[in-house]
C-alpha cells in the first residue's frame, strides 16, 4: 500500500522480506498483462531452506555400523531414495500451487497469496475505490436510519443528505489491499467479483522466486493460525459465497478453500468414533458386515487411485496427515471468529526458535494414548465375547483408530525436531529441481 503511493508504475511487484526472485521473474510474467483484463499473476512459492532429512543409508550407519550402512543401501535399491526428517512441518507447498491453485486457473479463480505475484496498478486501485464508494455509501445509510428515527422524519433533506455523505467520505479511509490478515485473498475477491470489468487472474505454472519457511513447530503455528483465521474471517463478515459476481466455477473454488478450514468440524467426529466404539462397543455405523467391506473396499482403493493419478509426482500423505492433526489449532482459530475476536497479524519468524515444543501438540499426545488404551481395550472386551464387539468392527476401528494415531506423529516429531548438522549444509539456495 505505502509503494502504491510512492511509485507511478502500470505493474506491481509483491515481495516479503525474505523473497529472493530470480532474474527472469519478469520476463516470464509481464507477458500475461497483454491482455488488458489481467489483474494480477501468482508465482509458485518455493522454500529454499526445507530441511533435507538424513538419507535412511547415514541414518542406520550410524547406528548400526557398517552393516546398517548395507542393510540402508539394499532398501534403497528397492524403495528409491527415503530421508527421514525431510521437510519435518510439511512447508513443501508444491501440491498446493502445482495442482490446487493453477487448476483453477479454467475457471478464473486462482487468487493471490501475496508474495511472489505481479498486480495491475489499475484494478488494485479501481477496486479500492469501489470498496471505499460502497463503504460510504453503507454509512450514508446506517446513518439516515439513525437520523430519521432522531428526528422523526421520513426523509432527510438534501443538504443534510449531501453533509452526511461528504462526513462519511472523510471518515472512510481509502485502502488497496484492506487491512485484514488475509487481504491477498480478499482483494482477489473483490476483483473477481466486479462484473464490470470482469478481472482476470492466472497461477503461472514456473517457480521464479525462493523464500524461507518455519524452522520450528512455534513458528508454523503462528503462521497457520493467520491462515485460518483469516479466511474464516472472511466467510464469517464478508462472505462472498451468496453475494453477486462470482462465477458458478469461483463460487466453488473459494467455496472449497473456505470448506476445507472447517475440517476440524469433522475431523474431531473421525478422530473419536474408533476410540468411542472400542471404549462402549457403539458402533459408528449400522452393521460391519462383509457387504460393507465389499463396498467400501473398492471405493478406497479407487479413491487412492484416483489421487496417484491426479496428483501424479507429489506424495499427499504428509499433507493429510497433518490436516487431521492440526483439529486444534483450527479448532481455536474457529472460536476465535465466532466470538468475533480481531485475528492479528504477528510477521511469521523464519529465525529457528530454539527448543521443543510438545506443549503445543499436548491434545496430539492425548489422542494417541487415549487410541492405544482403547484398542487394548476393545480387543479384550471381544476376547471375553462382550455383545457389540463383531469382528468386522473391531478390524474395521482398529485400521481406522490406527491410522488417526499415525496421523498424529508428524506433529508430535515436528515439536521435538531438531536439525542435523552433517546434512544441513545440502539444503539448496538456487533452484528447485
Amino acid at each position: 500500500r505505502n509503494a502504491l503511493e510512492n511509485s507511478s508504475g502500470d505493474l506491481v511487484v509483491i515481495c516479503d522480506a525474505d523473497t529472493r526472485p530470480f532474474p527472469e521473474f519478469l520476463e516470464e510474467t509481464l507477458g500475461y498483462f497483454r491482455d488488458p483484463k489481467m489483474a494480477w499473476v501468482q508465482t509458485p512459492q518455493w522454500f529454499s531452506d526445507i530441511p533435507p532429512g538424513v538419507p535412511l543409508t547415514a541414518w542406520l550407519q550410524r547406528r548400526l555400523g557398517r552393516m546398517g550402512g548395507a542393510v540402508g543401501a539394499g532398501l534403497e535399491r528397492m524403495l528409491g531414495p527415503v530421508r527421514l526428517g525431510e521437510d519435518p512441518f510439511g512447508n513443501d507447498p508444491q501440491l498446493f500451487y502445482d495442482f490446487i491453485l493453477r487448476r483453477r486457473n479454467r475457471v478464473n479463480a486462482a487468487f493471490c497469496c501475496g508474495a511472489g505475484s505481479v498486480h495491475r496498478r489499475d484494478a488494485v486501485m479501481e477496486g479500492a475505490l469501489r470498496q471505499w464508494s460502497a463503504g460510504i455509501e453503507a454509512a450514508l445509510r446506517r446513518d439516515a436510519t439513525e437520523l430519521r428515527r432522531v428526528t422523526g422524519e421520513r426523509e432527510l433533506a438534501p443538504g443534510l443528505q449531501d453533509a452526511q455523505r461528504w462526513q462519511s467520505a472523510l471518515e472512510a479511509e481509502f485502502t488497496p489491499y484492506k487491512f485484514h490478515v488475509s487481504e491477498d485473498i480478499y482483494t482477489s475477491i473483490a476483483l473477481h467479483r466486479d462484473i464490470e470489468r470482469g478481472w482476470k487472474s492466472v497461477q503461472h505454472p514456473t517457480v521464479l522466486s525462493r523464500m524461507l519457511s518455519p524452522s520450528d513447530l512455534l513458528s508454523w503455528t503462528i503462521q497457520r493460525f493467520k491462515y485460518a483465521g483469516g479466511t474464516l474471517d472472511i466467510l464469517r463478515t464478508d462472505n462472498p459465497l451468496f453475494r453477486p459476481g462470482l462465477t458458478l466455477g469461483q463460487r466453488i473454488m473459494y467455496g472449497s478453500t473456505f470448506y476445507s478450514y472447517l475440517s476440524p468440524l469433522w475431523n474431531v467426529v473421525f478422530i473419536l468414533a474408533p476410540i468411542i466404539f472400542m471404549l462402549t462397543g457403539i458402533a459408528p455405523l449400522n452393521g460391519y458386515s462383509l457387504d460393507f467391506f465389499l463396498h467400501i473396499g473398492p471405493f478406497l482403493l479407487l479413491n487412492e487411485f484416483a489421487m496417484l493419478v491426479g496428483l501424479w509426482g507429489v506424495s499427499v500423505a504428509r499433507g493429510r496427515a497433518w490436516y487431521i492433526a492440526a483439529f486444534p489449532l483450527n479448532l481455536r482459530a474457529l472460536w476465535t471468529v465466532l466470538k468475533k475476536q480481531k485475528i492479528s497479524f504477528p510477521v511469521t519468524p523464519k529465525d529457528r526458535q530454539g527448543g521443543r515444543f510438545l506443549h503445543l501438540v499436548k491434545w496430539q499426545i492425548g489422542l494417541v494414548v487415549a487410541i492405544v488404551v482403547a484398542l487394548i481395550w476393545g480387543w479384550s472386551r471381544f476376547a471375553t465375547g462382550v455383545e457389540g464387539y463383531t469382528l468386522g468392527g473391531m478390524i474395521a476401528n482398529t485400521v481406522w483408530g490406527g491410522y488417526n494415531a499415525l496421523s498424529m506423529l508428524p506433529i508430535i516429531r515436528a515439536a521435538v525436531w531438531q536439525p542435523d548438522p552433517e546434512f544441513e549444509t545440502a539444503i539448496v539456495e538456487g533452484k528447485p529441481a
